[in-house]
C-alpha cells in the first residue's frame, strides 16, 4: 500500500476484538492505529500498550491524549515506556504521541479549568519533547514546573526517544502552533475539505515562523467513514446521528464544520449529557443530508473511497479512518487497495 492509511479505534468495540482488527489491519498493509482518549470511556495509553504487545510492525499513536489528565513528566515516561515495549521496526520506534487540550462538558466537570490553552499545549510540548531527549530538564512556566527532572531509566536504553508529537487541533491559533513547534497536527473529523485546505495553510504559517517547511510537518486526519454497501440510507443516518452530537456538545467542530447557528442550536435543545441513543435519535432529525455528505465519508465504499480521496487532494498525509458503524474490517478491506 503506498498510501498511509490508519484506523481510529475508539470505544464501540470490544477491546479484545480491536486487538484481533489490528493483526488484521497489519496482515492489510495499514501503517497506523490511533486511539482516542475519549470522555472516559477508554485510556489510550492501556489500548495503545495492548496493540503494541500483540502487533509487530504498525505504529500506534494516541488520538489524543488531553494534557490535563498528566502532568508532562508522566507522559514523557508512560510513552517512554511504550517506546521500549513497541521495539523499532527499520530502526525507528513505533509509538506515536498526539496530544489535545480536552474539552466541554467534561473537563468542567471534573474539575479541570481550561484557561490558557495554547500557552498550557506550547509548555507541555516543550517540556515533553525535552524530556525525551533523555536529558535532566529545568522548566518554569505558566503550568509547567520542572525541577531537575529527567526520565531515570537506571538498567534498559537509555538513548533518546524518537517518539514525534503531533498536536490534535481545531482552531486556528492552534493549527498554527502546531506547525511551529510539532512535527505534525492530527486534523480533525466533521470538517468540510475546505476547511481542510484552509487549516493547512494556517499550519504552514507556523511552520515558516519556526523556519521549517510545510514538507516537514505530517498531516494526518481523523474521517468519519460510515459505510454500509447493503444500507447505504442507514449509513447516512448514523452520519446525522454523529453530527448531531458534535454540534450540540463541541463548539469547536460546530465552528470549524461551518454549520450555522440555528442548526446547532436545535441539536443542542435535543442532545443531553451524557448523551443517550434516544438523544442522538431526536437530535438526529434536524442535520440536513448535505450537511452530513459534506463533513464525512458516507455511503457505499466507493462513495467512502471518493470522499477520502477529496481530503487527501487537499493535503491529508494518512487518512485516520473512523468506521462510524462499527465495522471496522469492513472498512479495512474497503480501503486496503488504495482508492
Amino acid at each position: 500500500m503506498s498510501q498511509r492509511m490508519a484506523i481510529y479505534m475508539q470505544d464501540k468495540i470490544d477491546l479484545r476484538e480491536e486487538l484481533e482488527l489490528a493483526l488484521y489491519m497489519e496482515e492489510r498493509g495499514f501503517s497506523e492505529i490511533w486511539q482516542g482518549d475519549n470522555r472516559l470511556a477508554r485510556d489510550c495509553v492501556v489500548a495503545m500498550s495492548a496493540f503494541l504487545t500483540h502487533t509487530r510492525r504498525i505504529s500506534v499513536a494516541s488520538g489524543v491524549l488531553p494534557i490535563w489528565t498528566r502532568n508532562p513528566a508522566v507522559i514523557a515516561a508512560s510513552f517512554s515506556t511504550m517506546w521500549e515495549l513497541g521495539g523499532k521496526v527499520n530502526g525507528r520506534g513505533r509509538v506515536m504521541l498526539g496530544l489535545g487540550a480536552w474539552w466541554e462538558p467534561i473537563a468542567g466537570r471534573v474539575g479541570v479549568d481550561l484557561h490558557s490553552p495554547l500557552v498550557a499545549m506550547r509548555e507541555n510540548i516543550e517540556a515533553i519533547r525535552a524530556l525525551l531527549t533523555m536529558e535532566e530538564i529545568t522548566y518554569e512556566g505558566e503550568f509547567v514546573h520542572l525541577d531537575q527532572v529527567s526520565l531515570d531509566v537506571v538498567w534498559g536504553d537509555r538513548s533518546a526517544r524518537d517518539i514525534p508529537i503531533y498536536l490534535g487541533a481545531t482552531g486556528p491559533m492552534m493549527l498554527e502552533l502546531a506547525g511551529e513547534i510539532c512535527d505534525g497536527v492530527c486534523l480533525n473529523y466533521g470538517v468540510s475539505v475546505d476547511y481542510i485546505r484552509s487549516a493547512i495553510g494556517l499550519v504552514e504559517r507556523g511552520a515558516k515562523r519556526a523556519g521549517k517547511n510545510i514538507n516537514e510537518i505530517d498531516l494526518p486526519e481523523l474521517i468519519v467513514v460510515s459505510l454500509s454497501d447493503t444500507d447505504p440510507a442507514a449509513a447516512l443516518h448514523e452520519g446525522k446521528k454523529l453530527a448531531a452530537y458534535y454540534f450540540a456538545t463541541e463548539p469547536h467542530i460546530m465552528k470549524a464544520s461551518g454549520v450555522s447557528e440555528e442548526i446547532a442550536g436545535k441539536a443542542k435543545q435535543l442532545m443531553g449529557w451524557p448523551a443517550t441513543e434516544e438523544d442522538y435519535e431526536r437530535a438526529s432529525t434536524v442535520i440536513p443530508d448535505e450537511i452530513v455528505h459534506d463533513i464525512m465519508a458516507v455511503g457505499t465504499a466507493e462513495d467512502c473511497r471518493r470522499k477520502v480521496r477529496e481530503y487527501c487532494d487537499a493535503g491529508v498525509t494518512c487518512p485516520i479512518l473512523y468506521p462510524l458503524m462499527g465495522n471496522v474490517r469492513e472498512v479495512i478491506d474497503a480501503f486496503a487497495d488504495g482508492f
